[in-house]
């Protein structure tokens, strides 16, 4: 991966477009990882992230399923490995077929299944200091060089200066 990008959001509402915006951009076969501890916003910009493909019906976290589908643009698989014990079973079960097919895959909590799949965006949310709403997102990218700048560009108004 290469160098990390900062960005910002204030309020649930701003990470929700944040994920809207990023998910335009999502081709088949993107996946999105989603870290940061419990309560850092990962199902609101997974939420987003669906919006921005279109989808408009509620989304529940899947973290008894495991990987909820939804129909959009494109396929969207999102997973919640939060309560999976060894990466084992994630690939027993067959859910590493949803990811870099058809559609776009989001995943909170991939090292659960030590996940790293060629074409991704790895996104670390993190609570800020100043406010407890406010979150601070870590981008980094690979498999992604064609397309890093219109990412880039899309999400300019929430970027930290470095």
């Amino acid at each position: 991966m290469k160098d990390i990008l900062m960005y910002r959001t204030d309020s649930p509402e701003e990470t929700t477009a944040f994920g809207r915006a990023l998910g335009t951009l999502l081709e088949p076969g993107d996946a999105v990882l989603l870290t940061g501890g419990l309560g850092a916003g990962k199902s609101v910009l997974a939420r987003g992230l669906a919006r921005g493909l279109g989808i408009s019906q509620a989304m529940p976290s899947p973290t008894f399923t495991l990987m909820q589908p939804y129909e959009g643009r494109i396929p969207f698989y999102h997973f919640d490995l939060y309560r999976l014990d060894d990466p084992a079973e994630f690939y027993e079960a067959g859910l590493d077929e949803f990811i870099g097919g058809d559609g776009a895959a989001v995943i909170e909590w991939p090292d659960r299944a030590e996940l790293a799949p060629e074409r991704r965006v790895a996104v670390h949310l993190a609570r800020c200091d100043d406010s407890d709403e406010a979150r601070t997102l870590s981008l980094s990218f690979a498999g992604m060089d064609d397309r890093r700048a219109a990412i880039e560009e899309t999400l300019s108004q929430w970027r930290l200066e470095p």
